[in-house]
């Protein structure tokens, strides 16, 4: 096939009317329409973004358009590209196009490696080295909440690592250590059967919604700018180096009333602290109780 020169890679890129793909589903692949079409008539507005029903678009099958439609489509056109072209679809691939040295050694971030050769050594965090000792032929990537190591031939394997993870809930198998909100993001820094420790950024003049919570109690210890606390029928401004403590159940909201980011400390005790734990009053960002944040 690679000799004859009669043949080309499929490199994943499709463009076509939104009507013709739609009626290509429709007929090649009619089992994933009316989830994703549930899943479309079901979404919700938050702010800018169109969010799709979770529960309705987990109900479409997991297959791939090439497996579900391209494959099967009498009416496709094939453009060839000449140019330089990877879709980093795997650390193997990442591996080929990182500059390597002479030994095939490529290092990423605060890697350090000793007698290692045609390996890929990668750290995605700034506080976390990774180190080689001895490698060949071997994918290294430590991220903040999970480590990679895999042989090169094997690492388009990921896939098979993350649906078991998936099957034993592991929360890293579909979520970010960091999660983005309306008003700015978190990250977990801590976690514990019954205590949770937060970093919070809360962007100038946004705030959080009016909630309480059924479970968990709150301290609050603010490190960067000042927050405007409501606890109850009680508001205050807390600055750089104070806190305050939010009880169970008490109706509270945190706002940055200033001009740069508010960055404070939250730890959270209590029997259940899951983000669904969440009675919400109000919010500028019109979110309804299902929400998180």
């Amino acid at each position: 096939m690679v000799s004859s020169g009669r043949y080309l890679w499929n490199a994943g890129i499709f463009l076509a009317r939104a009507a013709d793909i739609v009626s290509a589903f429709e007929t090649l692949a009619p089992e994933i329409v009316a989830p994703v079409r549930a899943a479309l008539d079901r979404a919700t507005v938050d702010l800018g973004f169109l969010r799709l029903d979770p529960a309705s678009f987990a109900a479409a099958p997991s297959i791939s358009i090439d497996y579900a439609v391209m494959e099967k489509a009498p009416n496709l056109s094939v453009v060839p590209f000449g140019g330089h072209w990877s879709d980093l679809g795997s650390w193997d691939a990442v591996w080929k196009e990182q500059q390597a040295d002479a030994s095939g050694l490529a290092l990423s971030g605060a890697a350090e490696a000793i007698d290692c050769s045609n390996s890929l050594l990668r750290s995605e965090s700034a506080g976390q080295v990774i180190v080689g000792i001895g490698l060949d032929n071997i994918i290294a990537v430590a991220m903040p909440d999970a480590v990679l190591v895999a042989t090169k031939d094997r690492a388009q394997d990921v896939k098979i690592a993350v649906e078991r993870l998936k099957a034993k809930g592991v929360r890293q198998s579909e979520n970010l250590l960091r999660d983005y909100r309306p008003w700015g993001w978190y990250e977990t820094l801590a976690l514990g059967t019954r205590f949770q420790v937060k970093r919070i950024v809360v962007h100038p003049g946004a705030a959080l919604s009016l909630q309480s919570h059924h479970h968990r109690s709150e301290h609050w210890i603010v490190v960067e700018g000042t927050a405007r606390v409501r606890v109850d029928d009680t508001s205050r401004l807390v600055s750089e180096n104070q806190s305050i403590y939010v009880p169970l159940g008490a109706v509270h909201r945190m706002e940055n009333p200033g001009k740069v980011p508010m960055v404070l400390i939250e730890v959270q005790t209590g029997s259940y602290l899951g983000e669904d734990d969440i009675i919400r009053y109000e919010d500028v960002y019109s979110r309804g109780q299902g929400a998180k944040g």
